[in-house]
């Protein structure tokens, strides 16, 4: 009787460690049947919208990126002309929507920063500032504040006729801020990896810098050290090439300037709107992060000497971080996509060039599909690009 109890919890043993028994088994299959299910459901559509666009005589596919596209764009970060693609086009589009987003998150991430300690400074008139300017921008449209933005720089501003000078050949008008550019030289590229040596040189000081301190408790001026070499290190490269220097300047002209650069309105609408706005819920963010902070820390580190902007600096921010970091990822992408707001004020990027080329086209499904497929690329990048400097961040247990 005792070996037929064993052998049936041998039996029962052998069950239980089946394949359709195991969690992980079950928790990928689940996974896989969901990821057929809406293959599935996107594949019937599109096969019905293919039928129907043929019965139609309505043309589908993606041939059209590379006819002629035949409209200009005002900022280009490429060269672009009317007779280029609609492909090269949306390239354009692309790049305008990445240079306004790196732009604006890094001015936002300062801007934000600065606010959020404020909100928290003892100074009465400071802080109560801070908080009106934070509640007033989280509690109206970004659009609304967009148009804002786009008829202070178009009205506020002279005619082109007669801009404003205000440094010689750096002018102020309706088409914008009109400014000298450098003409190109070789020696710029040897410039631009000098920066990027100087940079990587005070990302390896920093960490030394860290190290050093934690085993001996001294301090290394890495701010200092660190802006000397990526100021430096291109200066020298350019003063060892004899300083290449020519100025492509700006000339009004009747219409419109002649050579020079320039920042057009829309543009400059764009940014300052999009910073303003998301800077006031990152405030929100630092501000929620450094109260996270012990205030055991703070009155510790004014135990041992330091000042408040040193008690601030050196750890309070280092512990708040890790709070701040997962709530900035979201500001991150919902700035990156309300750049997409920029069609309503006449700034051409991704969005807008997208709408103008379907509307030439008449393919829409495509030109949305496109528009989907790079904004939901660009999300994920930013999101692992955190989620990466978040476990870098992150405390580890022992």
């Amino acid at each position: 009787m005792a070996v037929d109890t064993g052998r049936a919890t041998s039996i029962a043993a052998a069950q239980d460690r089946s394949w359709w028994r195991d969690e992980r088994v079950r928790s990928i299959g689940s996974q896989v049947g969901a990821v057929a299910v809406i293959a599935l459901i996107i594949f019937y559509f599109a096969h019905n919208a293919s039928v129907n666009m043929a019965r139609q005589g309505i043309a589908s596919g993606f041939g059209f990126l590379g006819r002629e596209a035949g409209f200009g764009i005002g900022t280009t970060v490429i060269e672009y002309s009317p007779a280029d693609t609609y492909g090269r086009a949306l390239v354009v589009g692309l790049l305008n929507t990445l240079l306004v987003s790196a732009i604006g998150c890094v001015l936002t991430t300062i801007f934000g920063t600065l606010l959020g300690i404020a909100r928290l400074s003892s100074n009465w008139l400071l802080s109560k500032i801070t908080l009106w300017y934070v509640e007033v921008m989280r509690n109206t449209p970004v659009l609304l504040q967009l148009f804002v933005w786009w008829d202070v720089l178009r009205l506020g501003a002279p005619d082109k006729q007669n801009p404003l000078a205000i440094l010689p050949h750096v002018y102020v008008s309706k088409a914008g801020l009109t400014f000298p550019v450098p003409v190109w030289h070789p020696i710029y590229l040897w410039m631009l990896a000098a920066l990027l040596g100087g940079i990587l040189a005070t990302i390896v000081i920093s960490r030394w810098a860290r190290q050093r301190q934690a085993a001996t408790g001294k301090q290394f001026p890495v701010g200092w050290v660190g802006a000397a070499l990526i100021v430096l290190a291109p200066a020298i490269v350019f003063l060892s090439a004899g300083a290449p220097l020519v100025l492509d300047v700006p000339v009004p002209g009747r219409f419109n300037f002649t050579g020079g650069g320039g920042i057009e309105p829309e543009f400059a609408a764009l940014l300052f709107g999009l910073v303003a706005y998301t800077s006031a819920f990152v405030a929100e963010i630092v501000r929620s992060g450094i109260q996270a902070v012990s205030w055991g820390q703070t009155e510790a580190a004014a135990a041992l000497g330091l000042r408040r902007g040193q008690s601030l600096r050196l750890v309070v921010l280092p512990q708040a971080i890790r709070v701040i970091i997962p709530p900035m990822t979201s500001e991150y992408l919902s700035f990156t996509k309300n750049s997409s707001l920029a069609v309503f004020i006449g700034f051409q990027e991704l969005t807008s060039i997208v709408n103008t080329t379907l509307n030439q086209t008449g393919q829409a499904i495509e030109g949305i599909t496109i528009l989907m497929a790079v904004y939901l690329t660009i999300s994920l990048a930013i999101s692992a690009s955190m989620n990466v400097y978040n476990k870098y961040m992150a405390l580890v247990e022992r």
